[in-house]
Parts: structure tokens; sequence; C-alpha cells
């Protein structure tokens, strides 16, 4: 459902809090440290970890508690409010950190290796777990249990999704197409990856053949050009989309890295009979 603006305040948590943002965008405020999440974000709070979360306006943010790994006092857990920031005392049931447990470092914004499938195996464990019987929690525990997999073996050193590794990098094409139309910087993407800025741009370069600002400029210029065949937008609502901070520089990057205007571009490939409006 959507949440109008909401906002949970300090606390530390027993277990693990996985969410993800379906639309709109959430702030998390972790250990100190600001995290802003928007529509195809995922999250993660640890156990003890002090946090923050907010939502300012509407948003869709599906969430899991869990447990990652077993407790024989888990019956005496529960999910702690917000002003609980106190836990000491509570360390038989406070759940192990990841990093503590598995030598395995997983950011607060982490990101699958395949994410569409990650979130399509969460929101169908939360669907299953509200049905509240047997089999569907058995069955929920065990998407879970994929998850916490999923996770670990993204981060783990040697997994398919290190730098040094042929498929690392196999979504960024597709989280870059689906943020075309916002301001997207190197060190966004590198923030995704878990890598700084440096380190992404180089093992991006190796990767693609092009540093990730020049192949975002492409990938924008590509959707310009599929509008311009497809659409009648404006060259102003064009360049908006494309993620262009004025018609002026849209047409500019336009024309260098096509050799046409984007005016002669619409005329020379829109079918005939569609209205080519200017600005």
């Amino acid at each position: 459902p959507v949440r109008t603006a909401w906002y949970t305040g300090p606390r530390r948590l027993l277990d693990y809090l996985l969410m993800y943002v379906q639309e709109g965008e959430m702030i998390a405020r972790v250990e100190g440290r600001g995290h802003r999440f928007r529509a195809g974000d995922f999250c993660l709070i640890q156990p003890g970890e002090l946090h923050t979360l907010e939502g300012p306006a509407n948003t869709i943010t599906p969430y899991v508690h869990l447990d990652v790994f077993y407790n024989p006092v888990r019956e005496r857990s529960f999910v702690v409010r917000s002003g609980m920031v106190d836990v000491s005392g509570l360390d038989e049931l406070i759940q192990p950190r990841l990093d503590e447990a598995t030598g395995v470092v997983v950011p607060t914004r982490f990101v699958p290796l395949s994410p569409a499938q990650f979130r399509d195996t969460m929101l169908k464990a939360i669907g299953i777990w509200q049905r509240r019987d047997f089999l569907g929690q058995l069955e929920s525990h065990y998407l879970a249990t994929g998850l916490v997999l999923s996770v670990l073996q993204s981060y783990s050193r040697g997994s398919s999704d290190s730098p040094d590794q042929p498929e690392f990098l196999n979504w960024i094409t597709s989280f870059m197409s689906l943020h075309l139309s916002e301001p997207l910087s190197v060190s966004d993407m590198a923030a995704r990856a878990g890598l700084s800025a440096s380190r992404f741009s180089q093992v991006f370069r190796n990767r693609f053949g092009r540093p990730p600002h020049q192949f975002l400029l492409h990938l924008r210029i590509q959707r310009a050009q599929d509008l311009l065949n497809h659409t009648s937008l404006t060259m102003r609502e064009i360049s908006g989309q494309c993620g262009f901070s004025d018609v002026h520089h849209f047409a500019k990057t336009f024309k260098r890295l096509s050799g046409q205007t984007p005016g002669s571009y619409r005329r020379t490939n829109q079918p005939s009979g569609r209205a080519a409006p200017g600005r």
C-alpha cells in the first residue's frame, strides 16, 4: 500500500530488515550516515545498527524482518519499535552481523546480481508469508534464505559479482536505462556497485570499452532518437525525459554525437504523416 509522508524514529533492531523501494523515495540514516533511496533500490539494516527511516512523500516500500542465523531462543525475540536504542542486556536475542559471522561486508544500499529476480523473489516471499499458513511460512522461509544467499554471493570475494569477474556490472545498463531522466553521477553508480568512483570507472571502462559518463550520454541520445522517431513530444519534453538540464545542452550534445541537430534528425527519420512540433 501507498504510505503518505512517514518517519521511523531512532532504534536498533535485533534482526535484519530488508526493504525495497517500489515507488517514491526513502531516506535512511544509519550510524550517522545518510542514504537516499530511489525507486528500484534495496536497503539492508543489520542488527544493532542505529538508524532512522523516512519517506518524505508517498512511497511504496515492501519490507521483511528476518533472522539469518538460527537462534534457539528465537521465540523470545520481538520487533523493536521507534525510540528503543538501548539493546544492552539482549545479547542472546541479537542476530550476528553479516561481516562478523561470515566476513562478507554488505552495504546499506546494496545491488543484487539480478535486481529484477531479487525483487520478484522478495515480493513473492512477503505475499506468501501473509497467508499465515504452515506451507506458506515454510516456502517464505525458503525464499528468504535464497535472498540472503544471493546477497552473500554478490558481495563475497571471488563471487561472480566481483569486479574481476566478467559478469560484474551486467545490471548497470538496465539501471542506467531506468534512470535516464534523472541526474545520475559516477558516484551514484559506484555506490550502488559497492566501489569507489575511481575503481568503478576503471572496471566499467574495462567491461564496456568507454567511461561510464560517455556510455550514459550515448544511452541518452539513443533514447532521444527513439522519442524523435516515434513520438510528437517537443524538444523540451524530450530533453527532460533524457536527463538533459536544458534544450540547448541537449541539442549541442545530440549534434556532437549524431552529426545532426535533433530537428534535422526528426525530419529525416520520422514516418510521414506524424506531426513534428518544435520547442
